[in-house]
């Protein structure tokens, strides 16, 4: 399959196998425009507090925070449930561990994989995290101890994409992958052998699982999105307009009514996924801003918690939020060196995440 979505740098690490480790940290974080929120003076023989710049709007050190210490592109990062803490996925085959606040504190390093980190997702609890990898296989870890708890063997390709099976119900066992090999696999972490397998006739760039956890919802190579009901593993739905490679996918975390999706065409879509949508083809709207470029990354979208905004990285070494219902861009953030490949909203705070192929982070509120 084409290498369109990983220009993976993996000479960093050997190719023999290493051990899961969570006692080794590289990372660190620089406060960007660091100032307290506030200042408290004396004025004419009174006490005033007043503002040091800008009011505020979050529990972050400072309001940009950047955070390094991979030696490959990133490829994915995400905010825990809780918020707490943030697991970064990149090109050198390591999945790094931080603190959201404070220093972010890169506490741990997860180790074991042979080939660079695609995705990288918490499960349900914030205890356990997954991950997809060139070398074919996805892995489950233990966030607390570093552990490896379970190892997906059956792909024979890399594996693109990765994501809990069921995150509103709580269940921290199963998950599902989806690979250039064309194959959906459901995994129970309890099982050995997979739980599920689903045949696609074209390569899978990425997957999200509905809120219910009944379907899952892939992109691919042919430009469209199918939803597969895992229960009778057949196709329930497909998405059709986008006219390039659909390279990132994201669910609407408070109703699960919308999907949005990146593709190589330069737009992101945001789908309507309710039973009686009027629209003939469930598009409801197509934001443009965030281009693809030649590198033709996998860039995945992100919906912020309360579903008002939508964001996706670019080529263009930025950061774009839209209004999701009106599709105004309402901030276009730069920063980064290089093509933004993974954009992720804060469960609680007005915060969002962004990693970049500059191999770099940086968290800012909004």
């Amino acid at each position: 399959m084409a290498d369109h979505k990983r220009k993976v740098s993996l000479t960093s690490i050997s190719d023999e196998e290493q051990q899961p480790s969570l006692n080794i940290t590289h990372g660190t974080a620089v406060a960007l425009v660091k100032r307290p929120k506030t200042d408290e003076i004396q004025k004419y023989g009174s006490t005033a507090l007043v503002q040091a710049g800008p009011k505020r709007t979050s529990g972050l050190q400072a309001p940009i925070m950047h955070l390094t210490g991979h030696k490959g592109e990133v490829t994915s990062c995400r905010f825990s449930d809780t918020g707490e803490h943030i697991a970064s996925g990149s090109a050198d085959k390591q999945v790094f561990l931080w603190n959201t606040y404070g220093e972010c504190a890169n506490y741990g390093v997860l180790q074991g994989h042979k080939g660079g980190i695609l995705e990288v997702q918490w499960m349900p609890g914030s205890e356990r995290v997954i991950t997809a990898s060139t070398d074919h296989t996805v892995a489950m870890w233990d966030a607390m101890t570093g552990e490896r708890l379970r190892r997906g063997k059956h792909h024979t390709a890399p594996v693109n994409s990765c994501c809990p099976l069921s995150k509103s119900a709580g269940d921290d066992n199963m998950f599902v992958s989806a690979s250039d090999d064309g194959q959906l696999v459901i995994w129970d972490a309890r099982e050995r052998n997979p739980a599920a397998v689903i045949e696609h006739s074209q390569p899978l760039t990425s997957v999200v699982a509905a809120v219910s956890g009944n379907v899952v919802y892939a992109g691919s190579l042919d430009n469209t999105i199918t939803g597969w009901d895992v229960r009778t593993q057949s196709a329930v739905q497909t998405l059709r307009g986008h006219s390039g490679t659909v390279v990132g996918l994201a669910m609407s975390p408070k109703t699960g009514n919308y999907l949005a999706s990146t593709s190589l065409d330069n737009t992101v879509r945001l789908w309507d996924l309710r039973p009686y949508c009027r629209l003939p083809n469930r598009c409801e709207r197509v934001y443009t801003g965030a281009p693809h470029g030649y590198e033709m990354n996998l860039v995945r979208p992100a919906f912020d918690k309360d579903e008002s905004m939508v964001a996706s990285g670019g080529a263009d070494r930025t950061l774009t939020i839209w209004n999701l219902r009106s599709g105004e861009v309402k901030y276009k953030l730069p920063g980064h060196k290089g093509c933004v490949t993974q954009v992720d909203f804060h469960p609680k705070e007005p915060i969002v995440l962004s990693g970049s192929v500059d191999k770099a982070m940086f968290l800012g509120e909004l």
